[in-house]
């Protein structure tokens, strides 16, 4: 049942009260009476694409992301460095990019093909600060030893196998190693889902570091909207399914390679969907809805979180960074889960609150997540590790319309992606070296990406240049 007028207003009202507090002015660094170095919000969200109000898209209620990005820095053109969950965030937790043999499975542990590197969190603890970490922020709950200050907390609850509450989901689930119906819809409050577990340990942890008078780096990786879409009814309810629009390129690219091209094994292993070709267009709006209701249940807990950090009189101390892991298709190009080299998997929402520098701004400088470690040293004013090799954006977040990075990459298995200001160029090459599929897309005619022009004889020069800058960056050369 969609609510009425009235009970959709009030209920947005709810879930966005918090989000409206953080309009309010915040005193300038500096302006404290005792100086001390700012605390750390690391907020992730898993599979968020940057369908939201902020980065000018309709459909998903979203008003506390949306009021974070009013008060905070939103990047435009942030890119991850893996479309897959593991290896994305080995990258940006070490600093460090993915190679053939590095960060590039979605179940990797960063310890195990790195030695525990020297990760953001546990530079963090090296000087002082508390390091907690609640949720997902590493694939793996024990990966990133030394990072944290207690060991690394998840969520228990009533739900089974990937977090099903309804009956017949959790038969369904309890036979199948936990993995049930790719939706579900029940009548609960938020925190009978995992999401809202993790925003009230949140809370608490936030109320105890304040007790403790140190500086802390508090990580918080909300599971929604991964699949399985399961998220309580009043966010369900927020959506029409009969408004709910399907993905307007749900066709291959012209002249896409093959190796573009996956079949979505991630979505396909959910009891319902078919084993091969496309979903049934009622099955599609029926996934749309369930990810939008994710997003917006995640939402809420971020408001919560946010609302915590107002009340405790953190705001003006306290730097926020919310990230997605990468992005996520809808339909587009044919795909569902990410897992390729398309924007839609490789462009992820980033949004950076920093006291005392401008908000309400965004930034079309190109970025990507090793830029994200390096960033918070500066910020935090902590020497910056020698392995890393990303590019601090703080002068981004002071002068956001400047001119930045050249290019930023991405790998994903065989293929490697490198995009410019205009194009995106990606190879596929054997061990050997040998390239085997290509494309280039113009972002400026072909935002969507939806037409391959690698062949064509007149971007001969450009794909050639595109490609040397690709072989640079697989042997490990990157200005």
């Amino acid at each position: 049942m969609i609510p009425s007028n009235h009970s959709r207003r009030d209920f947005l009202q709810m879930i966005g009260r918090s989000a409206l507090a953080l309009s309010l002015p915040g005193a300038l660094l500096g302006q404290e009476k005792e100086p001390a170095r700012p605390n750390v919000l690391f907020i992730a969200v898993d599979d968020l694409r940057p369908q939201l109000g902020c980065y000018g898209h309709g459909g998903i209620v979203s008003p506390n992301l949306d009021h974070l990005a009013a008060d905070g820095v939103v990047f435009n053109r942030c890119y991850c460095q893996s479309p897959v969950c593991g290896a994305s965030r080995a990258s940006l937790l070490s600093g460090i990019r993915p190679t053939r043999d590095r960060h590039f499975i979605w179940d990797l542990h960063a310890d195990r093909q790195w030695g525990a590197p020297l990760s953001l969190p546990k530079r963090f603890r090296q000087h002082g600060y508390q390091t907690v970490c609640n949720g997902k922020i590493y694939h793996y709950r024990d990966d990133g030893a030394g990072s944290w200050s207690r060991p690394a907390w998840r969520p228990g609850g009533d739900w089974v196998g990937r977090g099903y509450l309804l009956r017949d989901n959790q038969r369904i689930a309890a036979g199948a190693n936990g993995i049930g119906p790719a939706y579900e819809c029940a009548d609960v409050p938020d925190s009978a889902y995992p999401d809202g577990v993790i925003a009230e340990q949140s809370i608490s942890d936030l109320r105890r570091l304040t007790r403790r008078g140190e500086p802390f780096f508090l990580a918080a990786g909300f599971l929604k909207p991964h699949l399985p879409f399961v998220a309580p009814k009043r966010y369900w309810d927020l959506y029409d399914p009969e408004e709910i629009e399907l993905a307007g390129n749900a066709f291959r690219p012209k002249e896409a390679p093959d190796a573009a091209i996956h079949n979505w094994g991630e979505l396909r292993q959910y009891h319902g969907i078919p084993a091969e070709g496309p979903l049934p267009e009622e099955m599609a709006r029926r996934l749309r809805h369930g990810y939008y209701a994710c997003t917006s249940y995640t939402d809420a807990q971020i408001g919560r979180l946010l609302a915590e950090v107002e009340q405790l009189g953190l705001r003006d101390k306290t730097i926020v960074v919310l990230w997605g892991d990468h992005g996520w298709n809808l339909g587009e190009h044919t795909l569902w889960c990410k897992h390729c080299h398309f924007k839609t998997s490789l462009r992820a929402p980033l949004i950076v609150r920093v006291p005392g520098l401008t908000g309400g701004t965004k930034t079309d400088g190109l970025t990507e997540f090793v830029d994200i470690y390096p960033s918070l040293c500066e910020l935090c004013d902590l020497p910056r590790p020698g392995h890393l090799e990303g590019r601090s954006f703080v002068p981004l977040l002071k002068e956001p319309e400047q001119i930045w990075k050249e290019a930023v990459y991405s790998r994903y298995y065989n293929g490697t992606s490198v995009r410019t200001e205009r194009y995106c160029y990606t190879e596929w090459a054997r061990e050997d070296g040998t390239m085997y599929a290509r494309m280039l897309y113009d972002e400026k005619l072909d935002p969507q990406e939806n037409v391959n022009i690698a062949e064509r004889s007149e971007n001969a020069g450009l794909v050639k240049q595109l490609s040397q800058a690709l072989h640079k960056f697989r042997a490990g050369y990157v200005s």
